[in-house]
């Protein structure tokens, strides 16, 4: 996918499973989409501590949790809530239109 406008097309709504996570790409970012807690939120797919991708980890209240370590991030901010990450990941803007989930990596949120 190519970004010709701020926000992207990544998924349809209907394709984003309760804490599920759904790894897509946007403009070669890999980018993980999260439906929990009645929103749908998007953060840097990559964990900030080690290069693995946060989508093959579990979503509980609110926060996506790195796989190979357990640091935890928080979906509406990408703070690490503990170690071993120290740095948060960026999250992205996301936008519901009709049953399209839409996403702009050009600005973080």
């Amino acid at each position: 996918m190519t970004a010709t406008d701020a926000y992207v097309r990544v998924c349809a709504l209907g394709d984003l499973a309760e804490d599920t996570p759904h790894r897509v790409e946007v403009d070669g970012v890999p980018v993980s989409v999260v439906r929990t807690a009645g929103d749908v939120f998007a953060i840097n797919d990559i964990c900030s501590h080690a290069n693995v991708s946060l989508s093959e980890g579990e979503v509980e209240d609110c926060q996506i949790e790195c796989w190979l370590h357990g640091s935890s991030f928080d979906l509406r901010t990408g703070k690490p809530s503990g170690l071993p990450a120290t740095r948060p990941v960026p999250v992205y803007p996301v936008k519901i239109v009709g049953d399209d989930v839409l996403v702009s990596v050009t600005q973080e949120s």
